[in-house]
């Protein structure tokens, strides 16, 4: 089919010049939109204008007549995304292709068939697995909160998401490093109960809108055969976060033809705990040998100073194994395309709340400047973390929204709200109506819209911010209609209901990691950046930990033009400074610093009396390093040794012997456990070092002030081969230091993941 031969597909665009289409696009992009047969795969990093390339090899595909509009069928993975999508079609003249997430096109397929196929009406799909998991750990006479419950169903997305069976799960949740929340027996046998629930009631859940779809194509050729001769060309984004059953769903649908265009970057996989995984990215190549590879490296997102912290970040990841090494042949170098900005902000706050305000001072430099609030995010790693900043920004008068929560549309003062605006437009009458604004404000006063926010934060803040995000939709509704009335503005509701399109509120956005992706702002702050949050605890093994380090590069590339970087020494006001920056943080300034040829890079504003005075500028010292090889120390306990584990060590056993017996006295007086005293870490750094003075002793890591002053001269005669000195009752420690610890365990570990994730990111 030539190129001028318009007759052949009535559907295509009126007056779409193909060569128009390619105006304006750099040359991979137009790479890109210009290769329309056989498999494609476009590696595409942040900021790289992935979505317009591919939306351009669309809309270019349809005007050149290389494909029908109505036989291409594009997937993503959340409704916005798909939405975003649609309406860039819409705008390029090829508004009737398909775009959708897995689980809405699966559904749709699966709602068709399903009379002639099955017979009788679909099941129900239910909206929330909790119910059905709190149904089935009773039913398996055993007990769960709320958190066990969420983490629960967590586990049996992740099974069925990876095509597990209950009985099977044990085996492969130990061979994946899984933490399940239970005991892997007690945890398949709840997920054979939710199974067995959900089939009385005749539901299914997500999942199963996949399985079942691919059951009935794989089952019958007749229907197979309909699906693929309805869409003949596939457009997969996010290809990276693919699990197992949407790739299986991909290839039913395909078949034998080729007719595929992925798009994708491994460095933002983020989502392995849901079961997705790179490999069918990076495979690609292999499954398709004769496939186009096109590389998407010109960021036009981020200044060079956040391009170079983001590459500098990737650039630290380890290369040991073959999977290590493969990832980085297709790690993507990006190359930045906007003029310089300001530096990236390093700063180290004595506790998160003084944290917490020091970043809300920084916001509200950034309005003075001129950073609208919707331009600005802070990002962290569990939503525990929001709280702090709720209050440090409702006490600043910074209005903010937090992302990640239930979805707008489902709140129940929205629900209200839509209800009664529905009802005013029914009561709307007369020939000289209330201007649109005027009108819903009216409404919405009745249910708690102000003029003003009400005090404090929590569940009233929140519904006012809901409240006053619908009042704002009004006014750029009326705007851009202005003969608009009541009856327009609901049907407008009722259509980003349908989508999950929900308003921008002009406030600071605090979202946790996971729910930031595929977004950007002016300006980004990252906080919490300790060991422990980020990477978080529970990420143990090389891949858990490349994961975390992936997920702080897509906070990185969030930013536009301001970002800034900060962690807190303590949990609270007044305790003790226990934490560690994140290891990523080392990495970052040690590469930065090896790039620039000078110091270590960017300096570091620390708050508070740790380093200095308030506001005081001092460089970093760098990466602890060890001691016999130089290599920078990572792990808290080398960093006590001052050695890597493995190098030699001239421990006086002797000595470190004469140190545990002596702790365990001390500990044994105290009523305190012996690691209270010291850690083994600290007294192996102490037998190996062997200080001379209290001056000595203070540089070993594990020896704070409190114990320098409480310990120190006992110790120091035991190096000297004098016997320990005993204690007395009036030193008992009771600072309060291991409960800090233990709670600040509990905050961290007792979040799940899963919690990082709205229904809408996850459909």
């Amino acid at each position: 089919m030539t190129v001028t031969d318009r007759t052949a597909h009535p559907d295509r665009a009126e007056g779409a010049d193909p060569e128009r289409l390619l105006a304006g696009l750099d040359p991979e992009q137009r790479a890109v939109a210009t290769a329309l047969h056989g498999p494609v795969c476009v590696l595409a990093g942040a900021g790289t204008g992935k979505t317009r390339a591919i939306t351009h090899r669309i809309a270019y595909g349809v005007a050149t007549g290389a494909f029908p509009a109505n036989q291409v069928l594009a997937v993503t993975f959340t409704t916005r995304a798909a939405g975003e999508m649609r309406g860039r079609l819409r705008n390029l003249g090829a508004g009737t292709v398909q775009a959708r997430t897995f689980h809405s096109a699966a559904l749709r397929q699966l709602q068709y068939f399903w009379p002639h196929t099955v017979g009788g009406p679909p099941p129900q799909l239910i909206d929330t697995k909790l119910p059905l998991v709190a149904e089935a750990v009773a039913a398996c006479r055993l007990r769960a909160d709320r958190a066990e419950l969420r983490d629960l169903a967590s586990e049996i997305e992740w099974a069925k998401a990876t095509q597990t069976v209950p009985d099977d799960y044990p085996a492969a949740a130990a061979k994946a490093g899984r933490l399940p929340p239970r005991d892997p027996a007690e945890t398949a046998r709840v997920y054979a109960a939710y199974e067995a629930a959900k089939r009385e009631r005749g539901s299914i859940d997500f999942e199963d809108v996949l399985l079942l779809t691919i059951g009935v194509l794989e089952s019958r050729p007749d229907v197979a055969d309909r699906v693929r001769d309805q869409y003949r060309h596939f457009v997969v984004d996010e290809y990276q976060d693919v699990n197992p059953i949407q790739q299986r769903l991909l290839d039913c649908w395909l078949g034998p033809r080729d007719s595929v265009c992925v798009v994708g970057d491994a460095s933002q996989t983020i989502y392995s705990f849901t079961g997705a995984t790179p490999e069918f990215l990076l495979g690609f190549p292999d499954r398709h040998p004769h496939s186009t590879v096109v590389r998407l490296v010109r960021d036009y997102r981020s200044t060079p100073q956040v391009v170079a912290l983001a590459n500098a970040l990737l650039n630290e990841a380890p290369t040991d194994t073959v999977a290590q090494r493969r990832t980085a042949r297709a790690r993507l170098e990006l190359i930045a395309q906007r003029p310089p900005g300001p530096a990236v902000e390093y700063e180290e706050f004595p506790d998160e709340t003084a944290e917490a305000e020091g970043v809300a001072k920084r916001v509200k430099l950034l309005i003075e400047g001129g950073v609208r609030p919707a331009s600005i995010a802070v990002l962290f790693r569990i939503n525990a973390q929001s709280e702090a900043y709720e209050q440090a920004f409702t006490d600043a008068h910074i209005p903010y929204v937090v992302r990640g929560t239930e979805r707008f549309f489902d709140r129940a003062e929205v629900r209200q709200a839509v209800m009664l605006l529905r009802g005013a437009a029914r009561a709307e009458a007369g020939p000289d109506p209330q201007p649109l604004p005027e009108a819903v404000r009216a409404v919405l006063a009745g249910i708690g819209l102000s003029s003003t926010p009400p005090p404090g934060s929590g569940r009233q803040r929140e519904a006012w911010e809901s409240l006053a995000a619908l009042a704002s939709l009004s006014e750029e509704h009326a705007a851009a209609h202005p003969e608009a009335g009541l009856a327009d503005f609901v049907r407008e509701l009722e259509e980003r209901a349908a989508v999950q399109h929900a308003p921008t509120v002009d406030g600071v956005t605090l979202a946790s990691l996971h729910s930031a992706k595929g977004l950007e702002w002016d300006a980004v702050l990252l906080v919490g950046l300790t060991e422990g949050l980020l990477p978080i605890s529970y990420a143990e093994t090389p891949d858990q930990i490349e994961e975390e380090r992936r997920l702080l590069y897509v906070g990185v590339t969030r930013a536009q033009r301001h970002l800034g970087l900060s962690w807190a020494l303590a949990r609270a006001p007044g305790g003790r400074a226990t934490r560690r920056p994140s290891r990523f943080l080392d990495a970052l300034r040690e590469a930065q610093a090896a790039r620039s040829g000078g110091p270590s890079g960017g300096s570091v504003v620390r708050r508070g009396g740790r380093g200095g005075e308030e506001g005081k500028r001092s460089k970093r010292s760098g990466p602890v390093r060890c001691r016999v090889c130089g290599r920078s120390l990572i792990e808290a306990v080398e960093r006590k040794l001052g050695r890597c584990a493995d190098c030699p060590s001239d421990l006086d056993e002797a000595l470190f012997e004469r140190l545990r017996e002596w702790r365990s006295a001390r500990a044994k007086e105290q009523s305190l456990p012996a690691y209270c005293v010291f850690t083994d870490a600290t007294l192996t750094a102490i037998a190996e070092a062997r200080p001379a003075d209290r001056s000595a002793l203070s540089t070993i890591p594990g020896v704070g002030a409190t114990k320098l002053d409480r310990y120190a001269d006992e110790v120091l005669a035991l190096l000297g081969g004098v016997g320990a000195t005993p204690l007395t009752s009036s030193e008992h420690d009771d600072d309060g230091e291991q409960g800090e610890a233990t709670s600040e365990r509990e905050n961290v570990e007792n979040v799940t993941v899963q919690e990082a994730l709205t229904m809408d990111e996850i459909e």
